[in-house]
């Protein structure tokens, strides 16, 4: 399956060793699914780090955020309550967790293609309780002069929705979690449409219903109402088992044009591209019927989680969409699109 991305040949531009552990004691095992947003003249990508133990033989460790700090558990590999079949979760005594702990982490370029980690920028971690076990895959969205940061807040009340707000990416202020779990993939529109905010985000469901994208109200970007499924997944196609946002949506002449991920029951993770009526988001007017973007280069293929591509950030110049992206759950990568081509290949509803 061919897809209509110009790939950076300079990728991955980031791997896990380009950057230094947040403590000591820990090792960088992932770079996954940056944020991006332009700022002070440079643009700018908000990395979801995640960390773990240097592995010993015979034992699984893995991290958790206490009040205290990073705290260490360790697990026999032969204990007999312990299901470690995927290498993103474990499940011990009924309880699960993640084999790693996620932060974010600022870095920037002149150009956009070569990143450093400045100074003066803190790590965003994990704050409360309902984030113990990390944040992650931070989507930024400008509204007049603030940026609105929503992430996925993981611990073990489950995975829900956080937000922080900053205007200089130093001082924040934090709002909790906006929607509880099980939901992810928050995406918030870089205007207001009728004078109220708007929001793509994904409840899971794990029986009744499916991992559909919704679409919200709020009157301040804070509280969000009137929730309506706008996306499904196709039956026995690439996007069968879930769907999610991207970024904030694109606003063109034709309506808000929206990224998102898909992925079928192998776990194999393509992008894909539906447009919303400008009036009313939750007018869905099109969709592609085929992926823009397919995980075939050989770092999307393998790595912590391979046969993945899953972007939440872009930067939009003109027609040139600049998508910056997750390849395989380890590597940060680039691709160029043109959004007139990505608009060409939509399949409009009747």
């Amino acid at each position: 399956m061919a897809d209509i991305a110009k790939r950076f040949s300079e990728n991955p531009i980031l791997s896990p060793k380009d950057l230094i552990p947040s403590s000591a004691g820990l090792e960088i095992e992932c770079l996954l699914n940056p944020g991006v947003f332009t700022f002070d003249g440079k643009i700018w990508l908000l990395i979801r780090v995640a960390e773990r133990p240097q592995q010993k033989e015979g034992v699984i460790s893995f991290p958790i955020l206490k009040e205290h700090g990073i705290e260490i558990l360790a697990i026999d590999e032969s204990d007999p309550y312990l299901n470690d079949s995927d290498p993103r979760m474990i499940s011990y005594k009924g309880a699960d967790y993640l084999t790693t702990l996620s932060h974010l982490r600022l870095v920037c370029s002149d150009d956009g293609l070569h990143f450093y980690q400045p100074e003066g920028y803190p790590l965003l971690q994990g704050e409360s309780e309902d984030e113990a076990f990390g944040i992650e895959d931070c989507r930024v969205s400008l509204i007049g002069d603030t940026y609105y940061l929503t992430f996925t807040a993981v611990s073990e009340h489950g995975v829900g929705v956080g937000m922080r707000t900053t205007k200089d990416w130093k001082t924040f202020q934090s709002y909790g979690m906006i929607i509880p779990p099980h939901n992810k993939d928050c995406a918030i529109f870089e205007e207001r449409i009728n004078g109220k905010f708007y929001a793509l985000h994904r409840p899971s469901s794990v029986a009744l219903g499916g991992n559909y994208i919704w679409l919200a109200e709020s009157p301040d970007g804070i509280h969000w109402g009137k929730h309506r499924c706008i996306i499904k997944t196709r039956p026995n196609r690439w996007d069968s088992a879930r769907v999610g946002a991207g970024a904030a949506p694109i606003k063109t002449a034709g309506g808000w044009l929206e990224i998102y991920h898909g992925a079928n029951e192998k776990q194999q993770y393509c992008l894909g591209a539906f447009l919303m009526a400008l009036d009313d988001p939750s007018k869905v007017l099109a969709r592609t019927e085929e992926p823009i973007m397919v995980p075939t280069a050989d770092y999307e293929l393998h790595g912590f989680f391979g046969e993945v591509v899953f972007t939440n950030g872009h930067i939009v110049n003109g027609d040139e969409l600049t998508i910056y992206y997750g390849a395989a759950d380890e590597f940060v990568c680039g691709a160029k699109f043109s959004v007139k081509e990505i608009l060409g290949a939509l399949v409009f509803y009747h």
